[in-house]
């Protein structure tokens, strides 16, 4: 216990005494936090589009479908003309998202949509020519003097008590980047101890190479802490994000998330003989999380063939467990909860003793 300690307060030191530890380790998550929160937080604003109407010749039929699109709160009519081709000098200009051209006789069904080729697969293109179909498919059963029979309604359903606002969203996936972050890039002081012959020299002694990496973790865990309370800060008084935490869920899913990250940059730090091997495969897997991991957008938003990748990695479930705890207030008795901790607490413990064994094994120093 006492070698531990000694070990603890050693690797603390250290790092109050590296101020880029501090920077990377709490600053630059701070900076990427206000940055995409910056950028995304209007995400949840309602949707509009821009388009222009053009009707050169008003009839009957066209009058009743401009009234209809007038009514349409998603659709913004910027112009209203009376030729196609100021419509097609807006949509080249991009002043315009669409521009709708309407019957120019009451003989004539077809009303043309016309976009952007390089929108054309674009969400915004998409929701307005389904809101111009349904404008259509209205005047339609209006022609034929048919009602409608069917509707669809739209109803949400929350896990929780609470629903889920993209800020809490955002916020709750930043934080566990950040922690996973801290654990992957915090352990590049052990790359150069064993550079400079310090790890040899302890291998030498009669320290226990598994607490000195323990140890080393656990201080990580101690950053991990400063870095979620700051962060939650940030996020609920500076963009109103809402956190309704279940703090025994929150505090076991941390202590095993932090750790399990931590044990991975300890296996890094175990194999990585520079600093610039540890940087590069930990920069590969940090980014392969951050995209695919449901930080930024839901993981329902990648393509189908990425899903298996998403849920191998440890991020995922992290991320997944702080939102369950910190916005649904979902707490340990939920399985789902436990099953987030088990796939990371799986992922710790092989990482830790594949690192504890190379570490064992290796005795290896860079010349310099």
């Amino acid at each position: 216990m006492n070698q531990f300690k000694q070990m603890f307060l050693m690797h603390l030191k250290m790092t109050f005494r590296e101020k880029q530890a501090w920077f990377w380790g709490l600053f630059f998550p701070v900076i990427l936090m206000v940055i995409f929160m910056l950028i995304f937080a209007d995400s949840d604003d309602e949707f509009e589009a821009s388009v222009a109407v053009v009707e050169e010749n008003p009839n009957e039929f066209s009058t009743a479908i401009s009234d209809q699109i007038e009514v349409i709160s998603v659709l913004n009519v910027d112009h209203q003309l009376e030729n196609q081709s100021e419509a097609e000098q807006l949509i080249k200009d991009q002043d315009v998202t669409a521009a709708i051209v309407l019957p120019q006789s009451e003989e004539d069904s077809d009303v043309l949509l016309l976009v952007n080729a390089e929108d054309e697969q674009s969400t915004t293109t998409q929701v307005v020519s389904g809101v111009l179909s349904n404008i259509v498919q209205q005047m339609n059963l209006q022609v034929v003097g048919a009602s409608e029979t069917y509707a669809v309604d739209f109803q949400t359903v929350t896990t929780g008590e609470h629903e889920l606002s993209y800020q809490d969203f955002l916020l709750t996936g930043l934080i566990a980047l950040a922690v996973a972050q801290g654990g992957l890039f915090g352990m590049i002081d052990l790359v150069d101890m064993r550079r400079k012959g310090l790890i040899k020299r302890l291998r030498m002694t009669p320290v226990n190479m598994s607490l000195f990496g323990l140890s080393d973790m656990m201080m990580r865990l101690l950053f991990s802490v400063i870095q979620i309370f700051v962060l939650a800060l940030i996020g609920v008084f500076l963009f109103n994000a809402t956190l309704h935490i279940n703090i025994l869920g929150l505090v076991v899913l941390f202590i095993v998330g932090a750790l399990s990250f931590n044990a991975i940059g300890y296996f890094i730090s175990s194999f990585s003989k520079t600093t610039e091997a540890y940087m590069g495969v930990a920069n590969i897997f940090s980014f392969l999380m951050m995209f695919l991991s449901g930080i930024f957008f839901p993981i329902e938003m990648m393509p189908e063939w990425l899903h298996p990748v998403a849920h191998v990695l440890p991020l995922t479930y992290f991320a997944e467990g702080l939102r369950d705890t910190m916005v649904y207030s979902i707490g340990v008795e939920s399985s789902a909860v436990w099953f987030h901790i088990g796939v990371m607490a799986l992922w710790g413990v092989v990482a830790y003793i594949i690192g504890s064994w190379l570490y064992r094994r290796n005795s290896i120093v860079a010349t310099r």
